[in-house]
C-alpha cells in the first residue's frame, strides 16, 4: 500500500430529496438540521475547491434500496466533473451498475459487504478502483442497515475479506463519534489500514482544524482522507481554510 494524495471530503447526506445531517451516532429519532437543496450545497463545495463530494442515501440505508435518485443526479450534475462517491441501499449488481451510469466515480458498499461479500467481489472485479467498502462500527463491531442493527463482525475482520478484491478504499466510520465533533478515530483507522493494506478513509467526529491536521498526518499509515459533515453544517470548521490545511500536509 502506497500512502496518495489525502483529500478532504465534504458529505451530503439524502433524506426525502433534502440535504441534512442527522443527530449526533446517526438517530433517526431526532429532529436533524435540513438545508433544503444538495445540489447547491455541492456547487458550493466545488467552488471551495474541494477534489471529491461524498453522498449519503439515508433513506435507502434503511430501505435496503436507493431512494433520492434524482437528487444524487442533481448532486452529480452540479459537481462539474468532480469525482462523487455514493453509499446508501446499494445492495445489488443492478443499483451499482446504475448509480455509475449517473455518473457516480465510486459507489461505496456497506450493508452488503457483510451479508454478501461475494457481491462486493464480484463488483470489485466488474468495476476495479471503483469500489469503496463502508465499515461503519460501534464498538469495534460493523453496524449495518443504516446503523440500525449491529453484528459481531469486527470491522478489520470483514475489511480483510476485500483486500485482494479491487476495491478502491475502505470508508471508516465511528458511529459513537459520528455527529459529535469531538474527533474522529484516527488511530482505530490508521490501523485497520494497515491490517488491510488498503487505503482507508476517515469519517466521523471532524470537528476542528486540529482534526484535519491529525488525520493529514496519518498519509504514510494509509490514511487517505477525512470525510467531513455536521462542522461544515454548523460552521465549526471553515471548509476554505481546511482545504488549505490539506494542500500543505
Amino acid at each position: 500500500m502506497r500512502a496518495g494524495r489525502f483529500e478532504l471530503i465534504p458529505a451530503i447526506d439524502l433524506l426525502g430529496g433534502r440535504s441534512v445531517r442527522l443527530a449526533p451516532e446517526g438517530r433517526f429519532d431526532a429532529a436533524p438540521l435540513h438545508e433544503d437543496d444538495p445540489a447547491a450545497r455541492a456547487r458550493r463545495f466545488v467552488s471551495a475547491g474541494v477534489l471529491r463530494l461524498h453522498v449519503v442515501d439515508l433513506d435507502g440505508a434503511r430501505a435496503g434500496e436507493p431512494r433520492n435518485r434524482d437528487a444524487i443526479a442533481r448532486i452529480l450534475a452540479a459537481a462539474g466533473g468532480r469525482p462523487v462517491q455514493v453509499g446508501g441501499g446499494i445492495r445489488t449488481l443492478a443499483a451499482l451498475e446504475e448509480t455509475l451510469d449517473l455518473g457516480a466515480d465510486r459507489v461505496v458498499l456497506g450493508t452488503v459487504a457483510l451479508r454478501d461479500p461475494a457481491l462486493v467481489r464480484e463488483a470489485g472485479k466488474r468495476f476495479p478502483g471503483r469500489i469503496a467498502v463502508g465499515l461503519d462500527a460501534r464498538d469495534g463491531r460493523v453496524a449495518v442497515s443504516g446503523w440500525l442493527e449491529t453484528s459481531e463482525t469486527d470491522a478489520v475482520e470483514v475489511g480483510k475479506r476485500f483486500a485482494d478484491a479491487g476495491v478502491a478504499a475502505l470508508v471508516y466510520t465511528d458511529i459513537g463519534r459520528d455527529g459529535t465533533l469531538a474527533g474522529p478515530a484516527l488511530e482505530a483507522t490508521a490501523r485497520l489500514a494497515e491490517a488491510v493494506g488498503l487505503p482507508v478513509i476517515a469519517s466521523g467526529g471532524v470537528g476542528s482544524e486540529d482534526h484535519v491536521r491529525a488525520a493529514a498526518r496519518l498519509a504514510s499509515r494509509g490514511v487517505a482522507g477525512i470525510i467531513v459533515g455536521r462542522a461544515l453544517f454548523t460552521g465549526a470548521l471553515d471548509l476554505e481554510r481546511a482545504l488549505r490545511i490539506v494542500a500543505c500536509s
